[in-house]
């Protein structure tokens, strides 16, 4: 096993199990509010139901992941569970982890939640894109290169057909089609926040 192999491993389980021990912990001590569990559970679907299932199984005119990647990540992240354990990350490490990171910037004395703000929905899409940046560079990058496709999915409507490289760093390459779901799910996941924190409040 390459060591690019292990830290694909490690990081895709950790992305999932880190937020399910926190969000575990904090209902064991009864400081889970209700609108952050639900929150979860909505990214986790819109995630799954968006774009993970599509590009794990390669539905419409796309390879499955398990033709994209090497064979030990098929053993250790198998097909079946990839979509599972990408939209779990997602919904853990991405949606929650960018929604307290940005809590943690902007939030003086009122919540971000508690309306919409361009400022905060700004910090949220920087989070949301610069991490799949990060994860496509230096993670999946070879799932992803140039002539290995993904399907169309309901949130990357461009699908394969029309997927121009927005730019190349070190000979990877960052496509529209694989940054098209998180443009699109930020606005969801802040709007989707919003309602969900108010109907709490």
């Amino acid at each position: 096993m390459a060591f690019a192999e292990l830290r694909i491993i490690v990081v895709v389980y950790l992305s999932v199990i880190i937020p399910i021990i926190v969000l575990l912990t904090l209902k064991r001590r009864n400081e889970l509010p209700t609108s952050i569990l639900k929150i979860y559970i909505y990214s986790f679907l819109i995630c799954a139901l968006g774009w993970e299932l599509w590009f794990t199984y390669g539905w419409i005119s796309g390879d499955p992941v398990d033709l994209r990647r090497s064979e030990i990540l098929n053993y250790f992240i198998p097909k079946n569970i990839n979509w599972l354990m990408n939209a779990l990350g997602d919904a853990g490490t991405v949606c929650l982890g960018g929604l307290f990171i940005t809590s943690k910037l902007l939030a003086k004395e009122q919540s971000i939640l508690d309306g919409w703000s361009w400022k905060v929905f700004l910090v949220l899409l920087i989070w949301c894109i610069g991490q799949n940046i990060f994860v496509e560079m230096f993670l999946y990058y070879d799932q992803l290169v140039v002539g290995k496709s993904l399907s169309w999915a309901p949130l990357a409507p461009t699908g394969p057909w029309f997927n121009p490289v927005l730019f190349e760093f070190n000979d990877r390459t960052i496509t529209l089609q694989s940054q098209i779901p998180w443009l699109l799910m930020t606005p969801i996941l802040y709007k989707l926040s919003i309602f969900l924190h108010s109907k709490n409040s």
